[in-house]
């Protein structure tokens, strides 16, 4: 059945004008194209950003951080008690009046005694500032010198400044060496992101990042596989040129944060 299903989704009448198909596709006479079997190069590269991110925090984000006065924050950590614990990671962070009541009976401590155990368990999940702010520099840093790089590489195209150019001659668009590397970077960082998501700052807006994510992976290897590759590569330097802005934005706040609790 998937078979089927795959064969039914990619056949040539969805995606080529008549007279094309996939076999015009294959490298000839040394021009290149996309292959959806080139999608594989994002994994090590995505693990090689996992291994950058890690040495880049350390020795450039942390001491960063440290000349602008963001230093770790140390918290007051909640004494083990099972009972407070399991409610706290079964039923709710913050627990109604007669919840506590309840907790007090089952563990004999006073209501403030709970009220103050679930205060300081709740900070300790809270990231602290340095976290965030060695992840804010670590995206920051790459969007610039993506939107960078991909400048360098479109700068001299002519779709970029005429979109006609970009759909001329599709579907049979010769593929770059620049177009290939901006579309493997792109995809093993945001793979990156995927993987560490469960170690990053838990946000607010966690499961719709997660949704952006995969949504921006399957976009990144859909455009791919159908050769939309000039189209592709003008939507992630668009995204790109915004992207580090909003980096900036999370490292003011964290510095503002920090003055206000000065």
């Amino acid at each position: 059945m998937l078979s089927e299903l795959s064969d039914w989704f990619w056949q040539e009448r969805l995606w080529f004008p008549e007279g094309l198909g996939w076999a015009d596709l294959e490298d000839r006479d040394g021009r290149v194209y996309a292959k959806a079997r080139d999608l594989w190069v994002a994994l090590p590269i995505a693990l090689v950003f996992l291994i950058i991110r890690q040495i880049f925090e350390r020795t450039v984000a942390t001491p960063l951080a440290s000349l602008l006065g963001v230093k770790e924050t140390v918290r007051l950590r909640a004494p083990h008690n099972p009972t407070l614990e399991s409610f706290y990671c079964s039923v709710t962070k913050n627990p109604t009046q007669s919840s506590v009541w309840s907790l007090c009976k089952q563990t004999g401590c006073s209501e403030r005694q709970v009220q103050r155990w679930f205060r300081r368990r709740r900070n300790q999940d809270r990231p602290s500032l340095l976290k965030k702010f060695r992840e804010a520099s670590w995206r920051f840093t790459f969007y610039l010198l993506a939107f960078i790089a991909g400048l360098a590489a479109l700068i001299d195209k002519p779709w970029l400044y005429e979109l006609k150019e970009m759909w001329q001659g599709f579907p049979v668009l010769t593929l770059l060496p620049s177009q290939y590397w901006y579309y493997m970077i792109e995809l093993g960082f945001y793979g990156s992101l995927l993987f560490s998501v469960a170690s990053d700052v838990k946000r607010k807006d966690f499961k719709e990042q997660m949704v952006h994510h995969v949504a921006t992976i399957l976009l990144i290897s859909f455009s791919w596989c159908v050769n939309y590759i000039r189209a592709g590569t003008l939507i992630m330097l668009v995204h790109d040129s915004s992207d580090y802005f909003l980096e900036v934005n999370v490292e003011f706040n964290v510095l503002h944060f920090l003055e206000v609790s000065i």
